[in-house]
């Protein structure tokens, strides 16, 4: 029997071609010193907010928490000069202050987002943005109608290799997508214990691949999804109580995403993500999601390897800030605006659905 009749590819010629030119970096306001910015919560994430704001300079006046100590901790850390508060809404009354970024938890968040934009506060909401479609769309057309941005901290927009992935499809370096594979192994044992996780029913599936929902909406760009199904599984002997076993299929009119997520590898973790189009392909492969060091590129001219600077924790937390800043100063909309979040938001509440009836796909 001869060889091609077992179906297997051709082999390919290796050829080392100049990596192609690709702006991935975080963005920058040019005038940083007009943005004043409050920050509401000083619970665990603020610290990267926080770290990020000092490195680029900005300029942080106030942190308000309603346990007193966190805020001065963060204070004493990044901020010497910020006055800190227990009481929130005062940072609305502020005049000073023209951006306020809001880290409490979802249910939390959403009247304080409100009451911002009333105040006149351009805002930066964590993630996830809303619990509702509805509420989400309400939000986004009070800060429209109101000339504000609103922006959500899909900070995973920013970490080197997923913006280097949306710049370079978006620049059609490898034409129309036509698969997109994530596949994490991950530890996230150390959230045992911490009830605000623990009483999660889908902790994998919302409060983490959030950022992986938002990211397939970036690559598929103007693709309608036409059905999401999801299923979720627990390991033998976990040391938390939500589901620590994911995976989501998304089928597209002529492209499909899949998504294999696994929380409880306490050894051997890997995330990688592969992005083929009709004209190349794209693969970022690392020990983490915050170890992501390069980006191998396959073009019909050849093939690439680009180094990347920064991680996801540095560059993903100047970068929401930054773009929003920019989109400021240049009266636009920003790139993570909470209109641009929305159907991020649809695929992941599609996902719910679908694994709370065990896997049946639910259309869109």
């Amino acid at each position: 029997m001869a060889e091609d009749d077992y179906g297997l590819s051709p082999v390919k010629q290796s050829r080392i071609i100049e990596a192609p030119a690709v702006n991935y970096l975080p963005p920058r306001p040019r005038d940083p010193a007009r943005h004043r910015i409050g920050l509401i919560g000083a619970g665990g994430i603020s610290e990267f907010h926080l770290k990020a704001y000092a490195s680029a300079g900005w300029n942080v006046v106030a942190i308000a928490d309603r346990t007193l100590a966190k805020a001065e901790a963060r204070r004493d850390a990044f901020f010497p000069q910020a006055e800190v508060t227990n009481d929130a809404r005062s940072l609305l009354e502020r005049a000073d202050i023209t951006v306020l970024d809001i880290t409490p938890h979802t249910k939390d968040r959403t009247p304080l987002i409100r009451a911002a934009l009333e105040a006149g506060k351009h805002v930066l909401s964590q993630k996830p943005f809303v619990l509702d479609l509805a509420e989400g769309r309400e939000l986004v057309a009070l800060a429209e109608g109101c000339g504000l941005r609103l922006a959500v901290n899909q900070n995973g927009r920013w970490a080197p290799h997923f913006s280097y992935l949306r710049q370079a499809v978006a620049g059609g370096l490898i034409g129309e997508v036509r698969s997109l594979d994530f596949n994490l192994q991950w530890d996230q044992t150390w959230i045992a214990g911490l009830e605000h996780f623990e009483c999660m029913p889908h902790l994998v599936l919302f409060d983490f691949a959030i950022h992986w929902f938002d990211i397939v909406t970036c690559l598929m760009g103007a693709q309608r999804a036409e059905s999401v199904s999801a299923s979720v599984r627990s390991v033998v002997g976990q040391r938390f109580r939500p589901p620590a076993l994911a995976s989501v299929t998304i089928n597209y009119p002529q492209a499909q995403v899949r998504m294999s997520f696994n929380a409880h590898t306490t050894l051997g973790e890997e995330d990688v993500t592969t992005v083929v189009g009709s004209e190349g392909a794209l693969r970022s492969r690392g020990p983490g999601l915050n170890d992501q060091p390069a980006i191998e590129v396959y073009l019909p001219s050849g093939q690439a390897r680009v180094p990347l600077q920064g991680c996801w924790f540095e560059s993903g937390f100047l970068g929401t800030m930054g773009e929003l800043l920019c989109a400021i100063e240049e009266e636009r909309e920003p790139e993570h605006s909470a209109r641009s979040n929305l159907p991020a938001l649809e695929l992941c509440f599609a996902a719910l659905r679908s694994a709370d009836q065990g896997g049946v796909p639910v259309g869109l």
